[in-house]
């Protein structure tokens, strides 16, 4: 009796746990943009593993943890790209983002906190190497973790080409914005810092442009005091360029980001960003936008109505920032990290 030839597994797994999720934040678009451009690049290479994407959230723990290691067992490697892999699976390439639960734990449940200060420790020190989007994660990394330099590798994330001056406008009138409006995008953990942006907001509102904030709440974030900003909940990906182009600025008032992509996008659609001067947000917009203290309202506040008023500091910063977010794309974030698998198998 003949036996059905097994087909050969492709070299690499990709864990695509956060790629189904329904809400997408910076950790979730880097895996989704690698879910397909991977296996785009090199098809014989990558296999995409999801669990069904009602188990993408606090089940897919124990999917990550025991069903991705049975799927993936003859895969040489498992390419991890949302933070958590199977701590048990010695053959991991993890992209840590960074290690913003145990530097800002008070922004985080106590059980998430817990579940970080105990699986990422052992995530990097057992990986066949580590990832991360830039040198200020790079060097937290090596600081919060104990993992050796050598083993930890700097790919940046990109920017969506759907992200333009161009973009629709329309979805600004879906969400009910008849007025000029600044951006912020993200969450309202405390860690996102937007108590900072009080002062900031009632300025604005004086001269009638709202302060607006695309973002949902996650069960896992301790939320920032109330500040006097328009609160849109979560918006779908098809009308986030839309909103970054219609908008008048954006400000990313964050304590702590490991790379701080909403910039990025922010530039790519031709709109001046007020950042704060800590975390990785200074080498992500590398001089292309205003930079001030994460601690100091008046600064946001003044710094919030100078690109919104004065038109030679507005068109400085729409130009560098457009030429700073070129040099970001998802197919060179996707060419750097198939060059390092490609390095990992040839070692083999």
């Amino acid at each position: 009796m003949s036996q059905r030839a097994v087909a050969p597994a492709a070299p690499v797994a990709i864990n695509a746990r956060a790629a189904v999720r329904g809400q997408i934040g910076g950790v979730e678009r880097l895996a989704r943009e690698m879910a397909l451009r991977l296996p785009a690049l090199r098809p014989d290479r990558y296999q995409v593993i999801a669990p069904p994407p009602g188990l993408a959230h606090r089940v897919g723990h124990a999917w990550e943890q025991t069903v991705l290691p049975l799927r993936a067992r003859r895969c040489a490697l498992v390419y991890s790209p949302a933070n958590l892999a199977p701590v048990a699976w010695r053959r991991n390439v993890v992209v840590i983002h960074d290690v913003a639960a145990l530097r800002h734990s008070d922004a985080y449940s106590p059980p998430y906190v817990a579940y970080q200060r105990r699986q990422l420790p052992l995530l990097a020190r057992r990986a066949r190497r580590v990832i991360t989007v830039s040198e200020f994660s790079r060097a937290e990394l090596i600081e919060a973790l104990g993992v050796a330099p050598e083993r930890v590798t700097v790919i940046p994330e990109g920017v969506d080409e759907r992200f333009s001056p161009h973009a629709d406008p329309a979805p600004a009138a879906r969400y009910g914005l008849a007025r000029s409006y600044v951006l912020v995008v993200g969450t309202a953990s405390r860690r996102k810092n937007l108590s900072v942006l009080e002062r900031a907001a009632r300025t604005l509102a004086e001269r009638e442009i709202d302060l607006v904030l695309a973002g949902a709440d996650r069960s896992y974030l301790r939320r920032d005091a109330a500040v006097p900003l328009r609160r849109l909940g979560y918006v779908a990906e098809d009308d986030l360029p839309g909103l970054y182009a219609g908008a008048r600025a954006l400000a990313m008032p964050s304590k702590y980001e490991g790379f701080g992509l909403p910039c990025l996008e922010a530039m790519a659609s031709g709109i001046p960003v007020v950042a704060a001067r800590r975390g990785a947000l200074p080498e992500t917009c590398a001089g292309a936008a205003l930079l001030v203290d994460s601690d100091d309202p008046d600064q946001f506040a003044e710094a919030l109505l100078m690109v919104v008023r004065d038109a030679g500091v507005r068109e400085r910063l729409i130009d560098a920032g457009r030429r700073r977010a070129a040099s970001f794309s998802w197919s060179r974030t996707a060419a750097l990290t198939d060059g390092l698998i490609g390095e990992l198998l040839a070692e083999s």
